[in-house]
């Protein structure tokens, strides 16, 4: 489910219960080179959105970013602990990789 919705579709199917930031790391975590546009589309937000989030992380020290040719390349950090304190004792890490299919 994406975080855009129909007019039409109930409040009950609009929220999820990842953010945008878990969804854009869990998207380079199975694409570290996706494009910008790619995750806003599969993710269901705007372009300037994943820019916004991608520069929060890397402000976080979640992810580094480097050039290879005209791409970025995000190398993710995933060692933090989880920012809010009832999810503080597990790391960004253990919540990501309950989505990368057990390849870890």
């Amino acid at each position: 489910m994406t975080a855009e919705s129909s007019p039409g579709e109930s409040s009950a199917r609009r929220w999820t219960f990842l953010s945008n930031h878990a969804h854009v790391l869990v998207g380079l975590t199975a694409n570290p080179e996706a494009r910008v546009r790619d995750l806003a589309q599969s993710i269901g937000i705007t372009e300037r959105g994943v820019q916004r989030i991608l520069s929060e992380l890397e402000e976080e020290g979640l992810l580094s970013r480097s050039r290879d040719g005209r791409r970025n390349v995000y190398t993710l950090h995933l060692d933090h602990p989880l920012r809010h304190p009832l999810e503080a004792h597990r790391t960004v890490s253990e919540l990501v990789h309950l989505f990368d299919g057990g390849d870890r």
